[in-house]
């Protein structure tokens, strides 16, 4: 009864840079992303045997609300002369085909306007009956990791094959902080993928001290102004200095857990009567064996 959740542009990117571009379509367009793409969902689907999936898109990369906030919030991404991600010019092409190819396959879609898809998917993995299986290359969402309720990272950070699934003691081992406060040693340690600066010179380990100690942003605030013995001098002195930052971290880092999700059916879906159109963007776009193997993954 595992519901799948997709993070689908960490997905698509890492399809495209992990396949190589010599993958064309008969008209010689780039198809490398979409066969990554299906390719991995096929087998994570073999792997994890799913009765319920949603492939997560970004409905905004630079939600206004964070943004509003914090105005260099994924700023380091921005093209130097617009307001547009950066995106390699021949992936951009790929991902409506590929959508196109996922709605015709009943795989549910959702993003939701003025949030990201992690946004989604915590909301999802906080409001639906685990297990819960988030699949993603993007370490922040492992604040999202709950035992009690089953909810786990498929971490593909070292590909499918290699990929780690992440609970609550990973983190502990990885980070040697309390599992459940990923977010919290994110907040001090920053995240530069993200342009988020964390505390200014505090690196992991004075992240990983704060988290062992304090579970919350506040707590470690009133810990440095109390000269909490854990913290030394300097620690505590670039916690304070950090105040005004603390403040609005926790609403950049933390996933917001409260995203109106439509009412939608997430069941995996079932065998249409008519499988023509998934073979005709099969054959326009020459996807071959891709389509074959989530077809098979499906158990159609």
């Amino acid at each position: 009864m595992t519901l799948m959740l997709l993070d689908s542009a960490s997905l698509w990117y890492r399809a495209y840079y992990g396949m190589p571009d010599t993958l064309l379509s008969p008209t010689g367009m780039p198809v490398n992303a979409i066969r990554g793409y299906l390719d991995m969902t096929a087998r994570l689907i073999g792997m994890y045997s799913p009765n319920r999936i949603v492939a997560c898109i970004e409905g905004d990369w630079r939600p206004s609300w964070r943004v509003d906030l914090f105005p260099a919030y994924k700023a380091n991404r921005l093209e130097e002369e617009g307001a547009q991600e950066e995106e390699p010019e021949t992936l951009t092409p790929q991902i409506p085909v590929l959508l196109d190819l996922l709605d015709a396959f009943g795989i549910p879609m959702l993003g939701v306007d003025d949030y990201e898809a992690d946004d989604v998917m915590a909301t999802f993995a906080v409001r639906e009956e685990g297990p819960i299986r988030v699949v993603t290359g993007d370490r922040d969402l492992f604040q999202l990791v709950d035992d009690k309720r089953d909810v786990k990272i498929v971490y593909l950070a070292r590909g499918i094959s290699q990929h780690d699934l992440v609970d609550l003691a990973w983190v502990a081992e990885k980070y040697g902080i309390p599992g459940d406060r990923y977010a919290l040693f994110a907040m001090f340690r920053g995240d530069p993928s993200d342009g988020l600066p964390g505390v200014k010179g505090i690196g992991e380990k004075g992240a990983a001290l704060i988290a062992n100690h304090f579970a919350t942003a506040d707590e470690a605030l009133a810990g440095a102004r109390a000269g909490h013995e854990v913290l030394s001098a300097s620690l505590a002195k670039k916690i304070i200095e950090g105040g005004q930052y603390l403040k609005i971290a926790p609403t950049l880092v933390h996933c917001a857990l409260d995203v109106a999700i439509p009412a939608m059916d997430i069941l995996m879906p079932t065998k249409p009567d008519d499988l023509s159109e998934i073979y005709r963007i099969k054959e326009e776009f020459g996807l071959g064996a891709s389509v074959d193997r989530l077809i098979s993954a499906l158990g159609w």
